[in-house]
C-alpha cells in the first residue's frame, strides 16, 4: 500500500515539473509576436497550458503591459503540489505505523 502512495507522489511531482516546463516554454514563446499559435506544435502547447493560465488571467489583469498571472499560476501550482505530496507523505507514514 505504501509503495503505491510513494508512486503517486512521485508521479504528481513529475507531472507538475513537466507542466511548469511547458508553461515556461509557452511564456517565453509569447515574447515572439510572429509565432502563429494555430500551427501544430504551438497550438498543442497553447491547448495544454492556456486553460490553466486563463484562470489567473481573468483574476489578475496585466499591469503596465506585463502579464504577471503566469508567475502566480506557477506559484499556486507548485504550492498545491507540495501540499498534496505532503498529505500523501502523511498518509504513507500513517499506513506504515498501522502495519
Amino acid at each position: 500500500m505504501s509503495y503505491s502512495i510513494v508512486l503517486l507522489a512521485n508521479t504528481l511531482q513529475t507531472f507538475v515539473q513537466i507542466y511548469v516546463l511547458l508553461m515556461l516554454v509557452r511564456i517565453l514563446l509569447s515574447w515572439f509576436p510572429n509565432i502563429n499559435w494555430y500551427d501544430p506544435p504551438f497550438s498543442i502547447l497553447s491547448q495544454l497550458t492556456d486553460p490553466y493560465l486563463n484562470l489567473f488571467r481573468s483574476v489578475i489583469p496585466p499591469l503596465g503591459g506585463m502579464d504577471f498571472s503566469p508567475i502566480i499560476a506557477i506559484f499556486v501550482l507548485q504550492i498545491g503540489a507540495q501540499f498534496a505530496i505532503g498529505l500523501l507523505g502523511l498518509l504513507a507514514s500513517g499506513v506504515q505505523t498501522a502495519l
